[in-house]
């Protein structure tokens, strides 16, 4: 489960004070799979970033699984991302110096996972890269790049995946695979998935479609 209550953003830019995000109240159930639309510029990337506790709101709280991420410190929020939220982003973030399954092994090194590559090897299969694991990300195609971000996000097991446009940079066919793949977590493994996107295809298969504009959130 994952709660919002009264939760906004306000940044300062110069002498103005600018609203990202107005006080929002918001619960996603377990298992669900929602997807955030608007425009840009409209607060979906913030709000995002506020359900993983990668941002401080301005006010109210987050939690998940009745943890308040808002009343963590910096080396319990890290410890809690890192077992709780898996991240997928548009732009990959691969890191370009390492193969395939190396990429998906690092969270799982990380963790201190003695049998980090075995379970990397289990994943580059789970998302169809089974021949692919000993390329480097600029020998992979976008869709194959997003998929190995796929496997990296769920290394760890998460509960919840966050995405943030992650067919955005992708051909119609890649971000087909990129959606069945998505889902096919969702459905087999019961990851909760709160995705920010512009894809109608994503949408359409989402549980629940909330649109962001100016800042707040309104059900489609």
């Amino acid at each position: 489960m994952i709660e919002l209550q009264g939760v906004s953003k306000k940044v300062t830019s110069g002498n103005h004070s600018l609203t990202i995000l107005q006080p929002t109240d918001l619960s996603i159930v377990t298992g669900e799979f929602v997807s955030i639309i608007g425009p840009s510029g409209s607060g979906k990337s913030t709000l995002l970033g506020l359900i993983a506790g990668l941002d401080v709101p301005t006010s109210g709280h987050v939690f998940v699984d009745a943890v308040d991420v808002t009343g963590l410190d910096e080396d319990r929020l890290a410890k809690f991302r890192g077992e709780n939220i898996g991240f997928v982003f548009q732009f990959f973030h691969l890191i370009p110096s390492l193969k395939a399954i190396e990429n998906i092994a690092v969270p799982l090194e990380i963790a201190g996972d003695r049998d980090a590559f075995k379970k990397a090897g289990n994943l580059l299969d789970e998302v169809g890269l089974s021949a692919r694991g000993h390329h480097y990300p600029w020998q992979l195609s976008g869709g194959e790049q997003q998929r190995v971000a796929i496997a990296r996000a769920l290394a760890n097991d998460p509960q919840i995946l966050l995405a943030d446009e992650p067919t955005g940079n992708l051909d119609s066919r890649s971000g087909g695979q990129v959606v069945d793949l998505l889902l096919k977590v969702n459905k087999a493994l019961g990851t909760t998935i709160v995705m920010v996107t512009h894809d109608s295809e994503l949408t359409s298969r989402s549980s629940r479609v909330l649109k962001m504009l100016d800042g707040k959130l309104e059900v489609c």
